[in-house]
């Protein structure tokens, strides 16, 4: 097949009405999802929106008054938890044990 073929080919396909009783008629269910989606989108924007209405308006260090309520009953750093076997990863022994990626 030359060029000239597939072009006129795809050309005269293109050039026809779609033809069926179906073509054109969108199915219910398809208003249904999207209306679904339209409700979990405005959903999930309301939650959004509560939730950012909790933070802080800055995140001053100065002042950690507001940090120190949520700061009660934390673990203390450097502590090691006793049902853990792992090490203490807060010490430095002065030994860097990382390889190089490229090894």
């Amino acid at each position: 097949m030359t060029t000239a073929t597939v072009v006129d080919t795809v050309m005269l396909l293109a050039a026809e009405e779609p033809q069926g009783p179906e073509f054109g008629k969108a199915s219910p269910l398809g208003l249904l999802v999207i209306l679904l989606l339209l409700v979990g989108t405005a959903f999930l924007i309301w939650s959004m929106s509560r939730q950012l209405k909790k933070l802080p308006a800055s995140f001053d260090t100065e002042h950690p008054e507001a940090d120190q309520a949520f700061d009660e009953g934390t673990d203390i750093p450097g502590a090691v938890d006793p049902a853990s076997d792992a090490p203490d990863m807060t010490k430095s022994s002065g030994t860097d044990e990382r390889r190089p990626a490229d090894t």
